[in-house]
């Protein structure tokens, strides 16, 4: 476990159904960073789905505007709502089998940049937190030493910026879990910013989204067995 002197800090209410209605952002409609005929890789909006929810106004999605053009596409791999970055999506049933595989061996490369509340006092660390969903308040995810699922995040700290008192930190999933970046930080007393899951109020506020971002993604191409490697500059 990371050896951060912080404090978990204490859980946020449940935000309410009512204070939140889906509204996509409409441009770019697709941001495309490389196609062809067996996948396609794309950098995904912050509170854009990956893939459409039940309810029909939930419709819109990555998935949604990429099935616009290719009915066959399925995707391998998901990013939160309020997560922004790079996400690879199969055209065929060959590279979705294939993509699966590799994510589930872990042979997928995955870095993601956040902006986190407080001043990380190391330059490095891991953090191993057994985690599982919170049910009565699902989806969100809380951290569980008997019956979690463990979990690992390697992170390092990329700068500090002393008077606004957050830090940006690059972070490396070992493990996949849902909403595990966002747990780990809030864990160790470092939310990141923008988080109505698990951000107090006030790191809340600080940011108008969530301030987590997909940036790099490498992978071997499910068809051709080539390295490919992806990158995605953060908007913030």
């Amino acid at each position: 476990m990371t050896t951060n002197t912080q404090q978990a800090l204490p859980l946020p209410s449940m935000p309410s159904a009512d204070d939140w209605r889906y509204d996509p952002p409409q441009s770019p409609w697709l941001d495309l960073l490389y196609s062809d005929e067996h996948i396609l890789v794309a950098n995904k909006p912050s509170e854009l789905l990956s893939v459409p929810g039940r309810d029909p106004a939930h419709h819109d999605s990555l998935l949604s505007r990429i099935r616009a053009q290719h009915p066959e596409a399925a995707v391998v791999h998901r990013l939160d709502l309020p997560t922004s970055g790079l996400m690879v999506v199969a055209l065929t049933m060959e590279a979705q089998r294939d993509l699966m595989c590799q994510f589930r061996e872990r042979q997928v490369g995955k870095r993601y940049v956040a902006v986190v509340a407080g001043l990380l006092s190391k330059s490095q660390g891991l953090i191993d937190l057994p985690l599982i969903c919170d049910w009565p308040n699902r989806p969100r995810q809380i951290v569980d030493w008997e019956r979690g699922k463990p979990s690992q995040t390697r992170w390092q700290r990329v700068s500090t910026d002393v008077a606004q008192g957050t830090s940006r930190v690059a972070l490396e999933p070992i493990t996949g879990r849902s909403h595990q970046l966002r747990v780990h930080l809030a864990a160790i007393g470092h939310p990141i910013l923008g988080d109505r899951f698990y951000a107090p109020g006030h790191w809340q506020q600080r940011a108008h989204r969530l301030l987590l971002h997909a940036e790099w993604l490498s992978f071997s191409h499910p068809i051709r067995r080539e390295a490919l490697e992806f990158s995605a500059v953060p908007a913030f």
